[in-house]
């Protein structure tokens, strides 16, 4: 027997004599409730039948009532948690106030669970059937409380933040129906089929449960509705609620490739998972812009001038391609550890490098054969992506693999080192390993096969299918073998696990381009900067400035972070002149003529400071370049299909 199984022996042999008079002083766990069983797929025997009263937008104050029929002694009523599209328990159950349990007219008790605050237990009187539900939601009154979702002029709701549902059944055997009463003169868009429309809100065909989570409502004063493909073989819409009715001009230009995304997509996949599609836009500056993917549906939320300042908003074109591609990958196709019978299992986020990270890759693809972006601007964003990741400082320690984790570890909460810590790295980094992947297919078969033959096997099975098919690791390895046999297990493996020094940039090699520099933003930078109302200097002096100076940004390592600037300071003064943009950028353009250090003062709150940065490197500015050496792989990816 070796020392540690000697070991292991002795410890054993010590618990086993230790006896409860030898316990240590102190208090002991009272005894920790067993988990609650697994939900059954079988019927829920009786219906949800709920009612929004959502015409309270000047308080933003969601009304709910809900009947829920055959419940039994001992229901516990569970509001959802672990949300599909964000991967993490983030239903906002801190804005649910006024709640009240009732069973004929009479209000009954009713205890959250102590370990799980999303649980109701609710001691029924003998022979109780129907319960009645009451509860306000408080939707968010300004950005401190959270991203706006009601105005006065349009509003999303979203099912999840408006529904009980009894623990215990897979939520697609749980019957449930809603009638929303919205402010008049307001219309609305969603992927659910409307039966009645009268004084008492527009009532909505019963679905799953599941169904109806999957399927907000997006409203408003100024609406438009777009058919993208009146000849196609399912509908698929654009709806468009803005806080002006201005913002819904859109011509047939502009329409044009939104109209091409759809048919490129079918070009790629091979496929469709819906009987209709619908895009619910917001053109605002009062809801919070979001993409959030659904079946049938996608949020998408962006701020004023998408059409009527379409040369300025090229940076989010990008978006309607991105949720969706979702359709079909991670709507249809799932991770088999993201799917989940209810919204109380635990979500596992591991293959979000495939959900997300693919979806990033396609995305972006279909922008550009679309027409929403040219090739030329595809490329600038790659470029931006390429550079980011092969200068973050996180790649020192953190494998990209771990990121998937961060919807868990951190749900969109504000860091102040980003470049340090990884986050969501799955998305873009996975982007990079995809192009890798691509290329490589396209490099060893000749060019015959593409990355293109795998989303068609992959995403394109059982056509005009809903039912959702999971996928595990195994499944995508296997799937690229089909299309070219390597060792697609390692090639992953590899570039998800390991701490790596440089970014995956062989897809750009290999795609026929090199990551450069210059002095110059590129036109995809500019657009993004003058958006955010912000001046990026990551490349040059590792920080990004908003308009008043203000440092959002300083990466790791970078010589602003050398010199003791964090996130949170503002530049008050460069070479004792008061702070602007171009200013900052002509003192790094001085510095490498003078070589004498960037001079600035900065405040952090009420104190200042003289801060020298001995940077000497001028402006940097990510580009591709193309080397006619290799061939041109990366411009027939991004090549629209005939």
């Amino acid at each position: 027997m070796n020392k540690i199984l000697i070991s292991l022996a002795l410890t054993a042999l010590a618990v086993t004599l230790h006896s409860p008079a030898d316990a240590s002083p102190g208090p002991h766990p009272a005894g920790v409730p067993s988990a609650p069983a697994m939900p059954r797929d079988v019927p829920f025997p009786g219906t949800i039948e709920l009612a929004v009263d959502a015409r309270d937008t000047q308080k933003r104050i969601v009304h709910v009532h809900e009947v829920i029929t055959q419940v039994s002694t001992g229901t516990t009523l569970v509001y959802p948690k672990w949300l599909p599209g964000t991967h993490s328990p983030e239903g906002p159950i801190h804005r649910v106030a006024g709640l009240k349990f009732a069973v004929n007219g009479k209000a009954i008790p009713w205890q959250r669970d102590p370990l799980d605050a999303y649980q109701f237990h609710l001691p029924l009187p003998v022979g109780a059937s129907t319960v009645t539900v009451d509860f306000d939601y408080l939707s968010p009154t300004s950005d401190r409380i959270g991203g706006r979702e009601l105005s006065p002029d349009a509003g999303m709701l979203e099912w999840n933040a408006l529904v009980l549902y009894p623990l215990g059944h897979y939520t697609r055997q749980i019957t449930a129906s809603a009638t929303v009463r919205l402010p008049e003169g307001w219309q609305a868009a969603t992927a659910l089929e409307s039966v009645s429309s009268d004084a008492d809100g527009t009532r909505y065909k019963a679905v799953p449960l599941e169904t109806l989570i999957d399927s907000p409502i997006y409203a408003g004063r100024h609406a438009r509705r777009i058919d993208l493909d009146p000849e196609g073989v399912a509908p698929v819409h654009l709806n468009l609620f803005a806080d002006r009715a201005d913002q819904l001009a859109a011509t047939d230009a502009q329409l044009a490739p939104h109209r091409a995304l759809v048919q490129q997509a079918y070009k790629l996949y091979g496929a469709h998972h819906y009987d209709h599609y619908d895009f619910l836009m917001s053109i605002s500056e009062e809801l919070h812009g979001q993409g959030l993917e659904h079946h049938r549906s996608s949020e998408d939320g962006v701020d004023l001038g998408y059409f009527t300042e379409w040369n300025k908003n090229v940076d989010v074109r990008d978006l309607l391609p991105h949720e969706f591609t979702h359709s079909w990958n991670g709507k249809f196709r799932r991770p088999a550890d993201l799917w989940t019978p209810d919204y109380q299992v635990p979500m596992q986020d591991s293959l979000l490098w495939v959900y997300e990270g693919q979806t990033q890759y396609w995305g972006q693809v279909l922008t550009a054969r679309s027409g929403l972006w040219s090739a030329a601007e595809a490329r600038d964003e790659l470029a931006l992506t390429a550079a980011y990741y092969d200068h973050q400082s996180g790649r020192e320690w953190r494998p990209l693999q771990d990121t998937t984790n961060d919807e868990i570890i951190n749900p969109r909460r504000p860091m102040g080192w980003t470049d340090w810590q990884r986050f969501e790295d799955y998305y873009s980094e996975g982007q990079l390993i995809w192009l890798d992947a691509d290329t490589l297919i396209r490099e060893r078969s000749g060019g015959k096969r593409s990355l293109d033959d795998f989303a068609k096997a992959f995403f394109g099975i059982n056509d005009g299918s809903f039912v959702p098919v999971t996928y595990t690791f195994s499944d995508v390895v296997a799937t690229l073998n089909k299309i070219e046999a390597y060792d697609w297990a390692s090639f992953l493996r590899t570039r998800l696990d390991g701490v790596q020094q440089r970014a995956p940039l062989d897809g750009i090699t290999r795609g026929g381009y090199r990551l450069v520099y210059t002095t110059e933003p590129n036109p995809i930078q500019k657009a993004s900067d003058a958006n955010r109302k912000q001046a990026s200097f990551d490349f040059s002096l590792g920080l990004v400035v908003n308009d008043k100076g203000g440092i959002t940004s300083v990466s790791w390592h970078s010589p602003a972070f050398k010199a003791g600037l964090t996130e949170g300071m503002a530049i008050v003064a460069v070479d004792q002149r008061g702070y602007s943009a171009e200013r900052l950028a002509d003192a790094v353009r001085a510095a490498q003529a003078t070589h004498q250090p960037v001079t600035l003062i900065v405040r952090s709150d009420d104190r200042y400071q003289g801060v020298e940065i001995p940077y000497f490197d001028g402006l940097r500015y990510p580009h591709l370049e193309r080397n006619p050496d290799v061939p041109a792989r990366l411009d027939d990816i991004l090549r629209p299909r005939p």
